[in-house]
């Protein structure tokens, strides 16, 4: 949706939420879920929808006749679309994730015709004068490059993507830009991170390419922000997405999100162990009182370490986006308090157009925070938005 008295930002939540590898399955969630939580939020005009596509439900959707028919959908429904989340190639509910979320990487080919195929699609579907974003992989999980030429192979793929998606807008009159996504270890996890790999990578393979120059890669290339991601750095958001502007780097698409928040105490084992599971990754980052972090991969590692669970001064982030409602329980509560009136300042003043709800765990979330069902968990977020910023989600320009 077009927010507020801004015109040209737009509101949406990620379709990740909802299970589906296969275009019916995307398509069902739309009817079913989507539509419901447009009718709850009583809006007046058309609904975003922040699209999540696998590589096979990309193919599909990728075919003339169902494109077309999918474009006369949205608009006896009331829907359009301005952003995907092309993160997730592969299977992202239902069984174990982990890792090969990541894969395949932007070392590899296959990243690279499916995140075109991607802007392909949304070329074919954004509304006029509207651009459109996609998010993907922060390059690649950190323990899998291990050389200068991974890098160097991941910065120019991304540059002949670039390349691609400036072409694409020549053809079309639609611009995509493309969001990289900062997450805990991977390849880009920190805002340092993110302007060592724009300044020396990214400048390097413009330059090697002579053909395409560093407007037109910042045009199309920039950064998902994540505020789960970066406040479990103990980043502060607001100062990453100054930071950010400041170099040039576009922010493509801003994820609302929280991490879990918690103190150690002698009940924290139990209490952080109910938000582990077998599907995703919740890397941790546990902060002493001396200042030192310690890292894991993931949450049951670090519920292992009995001198840190037990340690009342030490403060624990942990990478599980939780409800940005939720109130917590027990010592357990989250970081939506980071995505301060200073951070959603920071963001308009970026020019970033597009922001998106993003608490795609609530399908392996315990179950006292599902017991109210999806379409009012996503309902509950678009409500906290307008209290955290004063803009009615529901009031449309």
């Amino acid at each position: 949706m077009r927010m507020g008295r801004n015109a040209e930002q737009h509101l949406t939540y990620c379709l990740n939420v909802h299970a589906g590898e296969t275009w019916g399955d995307n398509l069902e969630a739309i009817e079913r879920y989507a539509c419901e939580v447009r009718d709850r939020l009583a809006l007046d005009a058309p609904f975003g929808l922040g699209l999540r596509l696998s590589a096979v439900a990309a193919e599909m959707l990728a075919q003339a006749e169902t494109l077309a028919t999918f474009r006369q959908f949205m608009d006896d429904h009331g829907l359009y679309v301005f952003t995907i989340n092309g993160f997730p190639y592969g299977t992202f509910h239902a069984s174990a994730v982990k890792e090969q979320v990541y894969a395949p990487d932007w070392r590899q080919p296959e990243r690279v015709a499916y995140t075109n195929r991607l802007a392909s699609i949304l070329a074919s579907l954004l509304p006029e004068g509207v651009s459109g974003s996609i998010s993907t992989v922060p390059g690649s999980y950190k323990a899998w490059v291990k050389t200068a030429e991974d890098r160097q192979r991941i910065a120019s793929n991304l540059v002949g993507v670039a390349a691609q998606f400036a072409r694409l807008e020549a053809e079309t009159g639609r611009e995509i830009h493309l969001g990289l996504e900062p997450e805990p270890d991977c390849m880009l996890e920190t805002t340092d991170e993110v302007l060592s790999f724009f300044n020396e990578d990214i400048a390097e393979a413009e330059r090697v390419s002579s053909s395409v120059s560093e407007d037109v890669v910042r045009r199309h290339l920039g950064v998902c922000f994540d505020a789960c991601h970066m406040a479990l750095q103990y980043e502060t958001p607001s100062e990453s997405v100054q930071r950010l502007a400041a170099a040039g780097v576009r922010l493509s698409k801003v994820q609302l999100s929280a991490a879990l928040r918690a103190r150690g105490s002698a009940c924290l084992r139990e209490q952080l162990g109910a938000f582990a599971d077998s599907v995703y990754l919740h890397q941790t980052r546990v902060r002493k009182r001396t200042g030192e972090v310690r890292r894991f991969d993931d949450l049951p590692q670090a519920l292992e370490v009995d001198d840190l669970t037990r340690d009342a001064e030490s403060e624990w982030r942990v990478h599980c986006h939780v409800p940005l409602y939720w109130q917590g329980e027990g010592d357990v509560g989250s970081t939506v308090d980071v995505m301060t009136p200073e951070f959603f300042v920071a963001v308009q003043q970026s020019g970033c157009k597009h922001l998106e709800l993003e608490t795609y765990t609530f399908d392996v979330l315990p179950e006292s925070l599902k017991s109210r069902g999806i379409v009012a968990s996503v309902v509950d977020e678009y409500e906290w938005f307008r209290d955290a910023t004063g803009l009615p989600a529901s009031e449309n320009v």
